[in-house]
C-alpha cells in the first residue's frame, strides 16, 4: 500500500508551494488520474513518489511517502538526454526484468505492445526512435519487472491509436494500483476510478487538492456544475446587496439631512434624529458583517487563451497544399512511397498512422514546403518544441519582435492571459513544464496571424480541462489546419478529413 502523509511540495527558486498538507492512500484496484493544469506539480509529484533525487535541484518537501519493501514501475514523461545516447539494447539490459527474462516472454510482450521483438536487440539509439516507440519500449521494460504500483507519466503521449486501446486494456486490468497523469480525455473517462486533482489559485500562491472517489467525467460534470452554482449563488447575494446598500444610502441621506435640518430649539427633534442616526450606523455594520459572509466566487486555475489569428477566413477554392513525393524517408529508412495529399480552403486535416510510420517527418516536410510560400501565411508547431524554442531566452524575449514598450505591455497581457505568473514571464524557457511551452508556441502562431497552421500533436501537453479550450480555439479558426494526432476528441471535434500513413502512402482513415 502507497501511504502519503501531509505533504507539503515547495519550489525552491520562488518559495511557491505546488502541493500543501497532501495525504492520500493508493489501494489495490484504484486507478488513479491525477489531473491539473499545466506546471502546477504533477510530474514533481510523482517523480517525489518514485525517487525523491529526481526533485531535489528545484524542489524540497515535509511530510511522509510510505513505500517500504514496494517495487514502483515509473514511465518519466521525457526520457533523460543521457538515456537517449543508449542503444536500445543497453537500455533494456539495464532493467531487471528484461535481464531475466525468456526470450518467448519477450516476443509476448512486445506483440501485446505493437513492436517488433528484434527492436529489444537493436543498436539504434533510443533517441531516434518514434515518441510513440519510446514510450511502448519503456512500458514493456516495466512491465517485465513485474511492478507492485505503476507510477505514468503521460504514458498516452504519442502513442498510435491501436496502441492506446492497448494501455487502457492494461490500466484496466492491472493487477496493482495506477497512479498516472494523462492529458486524454478519451482514457481517462475509460479508466480512472478515483480523480487527484491539483490546481493552484489566487494567481498560483495557493495551493489546493481534492480527492474523489469517481470517474472522471462524472468529476468534471459534477465540479463544473458545483462552480456553475456557486458562482449564481454569489453573484445573486452580491446583487441584492448592491440593492440593499442603495436603499441604505437614501435612508442615511435622509437622517444625515435632518440631522442639519434640526434647530437647536427643538431638542427632542434633534434627539429623536441622533437615535435614527445610531440605528443606520448598527445597520451599516451588521451589512457588512453580512458582507463578510458572503458566498465566494468560485477561484480556479482554468487557462484563459487567446484567438488565433485575425486574417479573412481562407476562400473554399485556396489552393493550399498539393504535396507529391514518391519516397518519404528518413535516417536511411523509407517509411512510405506514393504519398500525395492535397488541401483546399479551410480544410482541417488530421494525419494518423502507426507509431514509427513517418508522420512527423511527413509534416515537417509539409511544412518546409508551405512556410517557402510568398501567398500563405504558416505556422509550424513541431512535436519536439525545442526545433522552435531557445531554452535560455525568457517566454516574453521568445515573443518579442521589435522590444519596444508597447510590444512589452502587449506580451505581458497576452502571457497573463494564459495563466503565466510575472516570475514565471521572466524565467528560462526550460524551466517551465511541457504545456506551458505548448501555450508559448501557440501564442506565438496568434501573433504572427497565420491563415496556414502546421501543428504536430497540438493538444499533447495541454491538461484534460485545457484542452477542450484548444480545440475550440482550433475549431474556430478560419484557416486551414494540417496536423498529426492520436486526440480522439481532436479528431471528432475539429478535423473536417483524417487520413491514414502507411508504406503504401496516405489513405481515407477507416475507424
Amino acid at each position: 500500500m502507497l501511504q502519503i502523509q501531509n505533504l507539503t511540495i515547495t519550489h525552491k527558486k520562488d518559495s511557491r508551494e505546488l502541493v500543501r498538507d497532501f495525504s492520500f492512500c493508493l489501494n489495490p484496484g484504484d486507478r488513479a488520474a491525477l489531473i491539473g493544469e499545466e506546471g502546477n506539480g504533477k510530474s514533481t509529484l510523482l517523480k517525489l513518489i518514485y525517487d525523491e533525487r529526481l526533485t531535489e535541484d528545484y524542489a524540497e518537501f515535509t511530510g511522509v511517502i510510505s513505500k517500504k519493501g514496494m517495487r514502483l514501475g515509473y514511465l518519466p514523461q521525457e526520457l533523460p538526454e543521457a538515456e537517449k545516447e543508449k542503444s536500445v539494447w543497453e537500455f533494456c539490459m539495464e532493467k531487471p526484468g528484461f535481464a531475466e527474462c525468456q526470450p518467448k516472454e519477450l516476443a509476448r510482450t512486445a506483440g501485446r505492445m505493437g513492436l517488433d521483438a528484434g527492436l529489444f536487440y537493436s543498436d539504434q539509439k533510443m533517441g531516434s526512435l518514434s515518441g510513440g516507440e519510446r514510450v511502448k519500449l519503456q512500458l514493456a521494460c516495466i512491465l517485465l519487472d513485474g511492478p507492485d504500483v505503476l507510477l505514468l507519466d503521460e504514458p498516452s503521449n504519442d502513442l498510435d491509436l491501436p496502441t492506446l486501446d492497448f494501455l487502457e486494456r492494461l490500466i484496466l486490468d492491472s493487477p496493482v494500483p495506477v497512479l498516472y497523469i494523462s492529458h486524454d480525455e478519451v482514457l481517462l473517462e475509460r479508466t480512472a476510478n478515483l480523480i487527484i486533482h491539483l490546481e493552484l489559485i489566487r494567481r498560483k500562491t495557493v495551493s489546493r487538492v481534492t480527492v474523489t472517489r469517481s470517474g472522471y467525467r462524472e468529476y468534471v460534470d459534477r465540479r463544473l456544475a458545483s462552480l456553475g452554482r456557486q458562482e449564481q449563488q454569489a453573484r445573486n447575494e452580491r446583487r441584492e446587496y448592491a440593492k440593499q446598500q442603495e436603499r441604505f444610502r437614501q435612508i442615511q441621506q435622509k437622517v444625515e439631512h435632518g440631522l442639519r435640518s434640526v434647530s437647536r430649539q427643538d431638542p427632542h427633534s434633534g434627539y429623536l434624529m441622533k437615535k435614527k442616526m445610531r440605528a443606520v450606523k448598527a445597520q451599516e455594520r451588521r451589512f457588512q458583517k453580512e458582507a463578510e459572509e458572503f458566498t465566494e466566487l468560485p477561484d480556479t486555475e482554468d487557462a484563459i487563451f487567446v484567438r488565433l489569428g485575425e486574417q479573412m477566413p481562407m476562400p473554399a477554392g485556396k489552393r493550399v497544399l498539393e504535396y507529391r513525393n514518391a519516397e518519404l524517408s528518413a535516417g536511411g529508412r523509407v517509411l512510405a512511397r506514393d504519398v500525395s495529399l492535397d488541401v483546399r480552403g479551410p480544410e482541417r486535416v488530421c494525419i494518423v498512422g502507426r507509431n514509427g510510420a513517418g508522420k512527423s517527418t511527413l509534416l515537417k516536410e509539409i511544412a518546409e514546403e508551405l512556410l517557402k510560400r510568398q501567398d500563405l501565411h504558416t505556422g509550424y508547431m513541431p512535436q519536439n518544441y525545442e526545433e522552435l524554442l531557445d531554452l535560455s531566452r525568457t517566454p516574453a524575449e521568445f515573443l518579442a519582435d521589435t522590444g519596444d514598450k508597447q510590444e512589452r505591455d502587449r506580451i505581458g497581457t497576452y502571457l497573463g492571459s494564459m495563466k503565466y505568473t510575472a516570475d514565471e514571464m521572466g524565467r528560462p524557457i526550460r524551466e517551465l513544464s511541457g504545456g506551458q511551452k505548448a501555450k508559448l508556441l501557440l501564442l506565438k502562431l496568434s501573433m504572427q496571424k497565420c491563415d496556414v497552421l502546421v501543428l504536430d500533436e497540438p493538444t499533447r501537453n495541454f491538461s484534460p480541462l485545457s484542452a477542450p479550450v484548444i480545440r475550440g480555439i482550433l475549431k474556430d479558426f478560419t484557416g486551414s489546419i494540417i496536423s498529426v494526432s492520436h486526440d480522439r476528441k481532436y479528431i471528432q471535434e475539429v478535423c473536417t478529413a483524417v487520413y491514414e500513413l502507411d508504406e503504401t502512402g496516405l489513405h481515407p482513415w477507416e475507424q
